[in-house]
């Protein structure tokens, strides 16, 4: 390996590194807020009506219960052992247990 294919190497994975800040995982969990709320908000301003509005907050709570089930329940009820860091792990997870 090159001298330059080791920096970029290098510099990578740095740029990639776990979030360990409290205060960088706050705002990160607060862009994120202000993301969903942005992007709820412009789809009710351009399709208003109380029954959009009502499956946009159902799609939203599904979607918060199945991620909670995928990383938490998982995690802690089903296989204790097994830990992962996203939802394709998630998915290889459970592609190895069908087999």
């Amino acid at each position: 390996m090159t001298l330059m294919g080791f920096l970029a190497e290098t510099s990578a994975q740095q740029a990639m590194a776990d979030l360990k800040s409290p205060k960088l995982m706050y705002l990160k969990a607060l862009l994120l807020l202000l993301v969903g709320i942005t992007a709820a908000t412009l789809i009710l301003v351009r399709h208003p009506g109380w029954q959009l509005a009502g499956l946009l907050a159902l799609t939203i709570w599904a979607f918060c219960r199945a991620y909670y089930f995928a990383f938490y329940v998982v995690a802690h009820y089903v296989d204790g052992q097994y830990k992962f860091a996203g939802l394709l792990d998630f998915a290889q997870y459970l592609w190895r247990q069908r087999r």
